[in-house]
């Protein structure tokens, strides 16, 4: 697992925030039970698209590797995963370690640094939940779409900004039904579809 000290783009609350709560990631009943829970519909989301098998993926903002050990795992060709939240990085990298899964590295670099770094390099970009996370969303849009090669094929993720998402992600989800840690979004960074469909065709992607 490499790291890379030219930091940006990042909010150190939420580094924290995470890095707190690294010992978590896998555990499929604790405070990332929601993120077990819709990863196989990710999953198969992105292969049914993509057509992970023999690609080469990145998995941006990875977090504890739920995401990319489950491509790495449906034949991906090789996948990296990014974040700047190492203790994260290093519970993804012992997860992947211990289950014998060999196709698959982590680097703690921002996606901004590796784009300028492995431009058009892989076949598939994935970045769920992580554009909230960041000061700088569209910095980092434009830059997966530069990771991507020419014919490759970008996706994201992320909640949209209206009065429901209030309602069920931070309301409901944190609060009453403690299904994420409170404090894990805030909604005033949530993005809306229209928004994130001008970051993509801004970033030179096709929607």
């Amino acid at each position: 697992m490499n790291q890379q000290q030219q930091h940006i783009n990042v909010d150190q609350s939420e580094i924290d925030k995470f890095s707190r709560l690294a010992d978590q990631w896998w555990d499929e009943n604790g405070d990332f039970k929601s993120l077990h829970d819709i990863n196989p519909l990710r999953l198969d989301y992105i292969d049914r698209h993509a057509h992970l098998a023999g690609k080469t993926v990145l998995d941006v903002g990875c977090g504890g590797g739920i995401l990319a050990e489950s491509m790495a795992r449906r034949g991906a060709a090789s996948v990296l995963g990014i974040d700047m939240a190492e203790k994260s990085l290093q519970a993804a990298a012992a997860h992947a370690q211990n289950n014998g899964v060999d196709n698959l590295a982590y680097r703690c670099v921002s996606v901004e640094d590796l784009a300028a770094e492995m431009p058009h390099t892989f076949d598939v970009v994935s970045c769920m939940e992580m554009l909230e996370h960041v000061p700088d969303p569209a910095s980092v849009v434009r830059a997966c779409a530069k990771l991507a090669k020419p014919d490759g094929m970008v996706f994201f993720s992320t909640i949209n900004r209206n009065p429901k998402s209030y309602v069920h992600a931070i309301v409901g989800a944190e609060y009453l039904l403690r299904m994420v840690p409170k404090g894990t979004h805030d909604w005033q960074k949530f993005i809306a579809p229209a928004e994130l469909a001008r970051m993509c065709r801004q970033g030179g992607l096709d929607v």
